[in-house]
């Protein structure tokens, strides 16, 4: 069983690019040790300052928790962050080359 989630929060204009490196870093350590069962995407929205992340993982299980890259963003995610993020969880009604 799989567990979909989503998540929202707004950066500032003066953190965003930062966070979006932090996104980065986490996604160079994920395709270097493919951790099974975890698809995941971020989108940074037309505002520049919006960020949507999207997943899919193993249900009580968070590969994203193994990630030194994934620490280092949330840490000191507050102080970056405009607003705090909305978390979803979320159940997937179809996808197109999304989900594997």
């Amino acid at each position: 069983m799989s567990k979909a989630f989503v998540i929202r929060y707004e950066m500032g204009p003066e953190t965003a690019e930062e966070n979006q490196k932090l996104i980065e870093n986490t996604f160079a350590e994920l395709a270097q040790t493919c951790p099974e069962g975890l698809s995941y995407a971020a989108f940074r929205l037309g505002d520049g300052v919006t960020f949507v992340h999207v997943g899919v993982m193993p249900e009580g299980i968070n590969p994203l928790m193994e990630s030194a890259a994934f620490q280092e963003f949330q840490r000191a995610f507050g102080e970056r962050a405009a607003s705090g993020p909305i978390a979803s969880d979320a159940v997937l009604v179809g996808s197109y080359g999304f989900v594997r």
